[in-house]
């Protein structure tokens, strides 16, 4: 299986549900704002994975794919606020100028705010799966996004800007804001899948495991990346002083370290054999990926 290929199929899948998902209806500019983020480009990972461990304990794709875009939905207001001025001050974005240069600082807000509810509204209209399936995803993803997991990482992530860390906080900024919600997208797909205690632990430990990879590459790109392959300026964690593996721990032990949590997600899921393949090459993806 070729990975990127795979990546590319199901991602179109995302991108026609996300386009049927968000009409342009009124108020027209709040709209045109959040499809503009949206369906800006992305490599659409975390619905993927939801739809992957979904599939992988027994349930149809098309059933769980309302909770994987909303998902996205998510992670997408969260971009929009990360980058305005008062967090990360970004101007780029996926290669596009981001959204509050687009549509003002205002309405990028509401549109954040505005993807963050439907969300919840999405999940909250899936009829055709167990109501208490549904009801344990949903509070999975509002953990992940709020205060204890995204949210809180972003907000220790703010605090830290030009502070002396250790090694532990830096975990936990990264574990929360970008970890939890790669959990919870794995975690999602396999509740609403009907995925046995056994199963459920396993894919966390996977969906744990490459978070931290995740996050960690992303932290290496910053330093090494292409800015035109990432889509963004690099080395703005550096400008703004933020607490970064390679700041703490030097470049070779960060990529050494991403290999091992790859590693540790891999070994995770060896439960269920040959049918977590994708899984195995989608953490592989992880640490390759180039942007």
């Amino acid at each position: 299986m070729n990975i990127k290929e795979f990546i590319s199929t199901k991602g179109e899948v995302i991108n026609e549900a996300l386009d049927k998902y968000l009409p342009q209806v009124r108020p027209e500019e709040l709209h045109q704002a959040m499809r503009y983020s949206v369906l800006a480009g992305g490599k659409r990972l975390r619905p993927i994975l939801t739809l992957v461990a979904a599939q992988l304990v027994g349930e149809e794709e098309e059933k769980v794919l309302p909770a994987a875009c909303a998902l996205e939905l998510i992670h997408n207001y969260s971009l929009i606020h990360d980058d305005l001025p008062c967090m990360d001050d970004d101007d780029f974005r996926r290669g596009k100028k981001t959204n509050h240069k687009v549509f003002g600082q205002g309405m990028a807000v509401l549109a954040g705010d505005a993807l963050l509810t439907y969300a919840f509204e999405l999940l909250a209209e899936i009829d055709d799966l167990p109501a208490e399936r549904v009801l344990l995803a949903t509070s999975k993803l509002a953990k992940a996004a709020g205060k204890q997991g995204m949210v809180g990482g972003q907000a220790a992530d703010l605090l830290a800007e030009g502070q002396e860390i250790d090694k532990q906080e830096l975990k936990y900024i990264h574990t929360h804001k970008t970890g939890a919600l790669l959990e919870a997208a794995v975690s999602m797909g396999a509740i609403l899948g009907g995925a046995s205690d056994e199963q459920l632990f396993a894919l966390q430990e996977y969906a744990q495991g490459i978070g931290l990879a995740f996050q960690i590459v992303d932290d290496i790109l910053d330093i090494e990346g292409d800015a035109e392959k990432i889509g963004k300026d690099v080395g703005s964690d550096l400008e703004q002083d933020k607490a970064t593996f390679p700041a703490l721990y030097g470049l070779e032990r960060s990529k050494e370290m991403a290999a091992e949590n790859c590693q540790r997600a891999k070994e995770a899921i060896n439960i269920f054999g040959e049918q977590a393949e994708v899984l195995r090459k989608l953490a592989d993806y992880i640490i390759e990926r180039e942007y």
